[in-house]
């Protein structure tokens, strides 16, 4: 059985046009005009017990929605969900014991108590074992290197510490289930790669499952096994990050190097200029011609080296969000 799955998952908020002016407020006492924002748009997808998926997509694609939705925060328009076999939004304490989220932007710690004490009320409140919880908290606080924070008082620790202990607070009670919303947003990068080794080494050792936003594709490169992008609400594509270059990247990379100076002139008429110095130059060219233009280039030109490359992870996800919405 999935960890998570849900079946055409629709999310449709209602709001009320205000027109402008006193005449406007008069107005909107007796007819309010409404507008309909589809945040979710028959979202399906499944994730099995174990994976670490990425969920991708720019800002107001309806990431956190979805996210949610499947924590059972918010009761879909429309649509099916199960986590853990159960309904999320029945809000059952035995499914609720067994996931976790995690918001970059939001906190569940007392901003003026020490971390200790949050997590001393948590475990009351998800009923964890006394000895079973110490060992757990010094386990956390050992691999997140913590030990020395965890009775300063929260408002005093610095923003990656305190969305260490963050995480600290959604894993006490051993998740089956974690939803990570932008855990490393506004973190600088030695901080970032601590967070992705520990999420790395939990999923290893516990098997816990993992769905991650994040919109540093360098979290997603190192952590995830497969990415689900959305698009104003709707699924656009599943699958692995290599699947994703391959169906979306139309170019590749060719990075070109001289003995002398590099004839940059003569190298445009076979594809974009990306990068030129002295005795380099890097063409963006059409991925099908590629063997035939590096061909034409090494018989035409002096070449000392070369190289074909992809293009980065983060240039195709670039270029797909800023695409024209499509069915997928």
């Amino acid at each position: 059985m999935p960890a998570i799955e849900c079946h055409e998952l629709s999310k449709t908020y209602v709001s009320h046009k205000k027109q402008p002016g006193l005449l406007g407020a008069l107005k909107g006492l007796f007819t309010r005009e409404k507008t309909l924002v589809e945040a979710v748009k028959g979202v399906t997808l499944s994730i099995e017990q174990g994976e670490l998926v990425g969920f991708l997509g720019p800002n107001g694609a309806g990431k956190t929605t979805t996210i949610k939705m499947l924590s059972g925060i918010l009761y879909p328009t429309s649509g099916e969900a199960r986590v853990l076999g159960v309904r999320p939004f029945d809000r059952r304490p035995e499914m609720l014991r067994q996931i976790s989220l995690v918001m970059g932007n939001k906190m569940q710690l007392w901003w003026d108590l020490p971390a200790r004490d949050s997590f001393q009320v948590l475990r009351e409140l998800y009923d964890v074992d006394a000895k079973l919880y110490q060992s757990r908290l010094d386990h956390l606080l050992e691999a997140l290197q913590l030990t020395d924070k965890v009775d300063t008082q929260v408002r005093k620790l610095s923003l990656g510490e305190r969305m260490k202990c963050e995480l600290v607070a959604a894993l006490l009670h051993a998740p089956r289930v974690v939803f990570l919303d932008e855990p490393t947003i506004g973190l600088d990068v030695v901080s970032q790669k601590r967070i992705r080794d520990f999420l790395k080494e939990l999923n290893r050792d516990e098997g816990c499952t993992i769905l991650l936003t994040s919109h540093y594709m360098q979290d997603v490169e190192e952590l995830c096994d497969r990415v689900v992008v959305i698009d104003h609400g709707t699924l656009v594509f599943e699958g692995t990050l290599d699947s994703l270059t391959r169906r979306y990247a139309a170019s590749r990379r060719l990075r070109l190097a001289f003995e002398d100076a590099a004839p940059v002139e003569a190298l445009a008429a076979f594809g974009e200029i990306v990068e030129s110095a002295e005795n380099s130059v890097v063409l963006a060219i059409p991925q099908e011609r590629t063997a035939a233009i590096a061909g034409e280039i090494l018989a035409r030109f002096d070449v000392v080296d070369i190289a074909v490359e992809q293009v980065s992870v983060e240039e195709v996800v670039r270029t797909l969000f800023t695409r024209e919405p499509t069915s997928p």
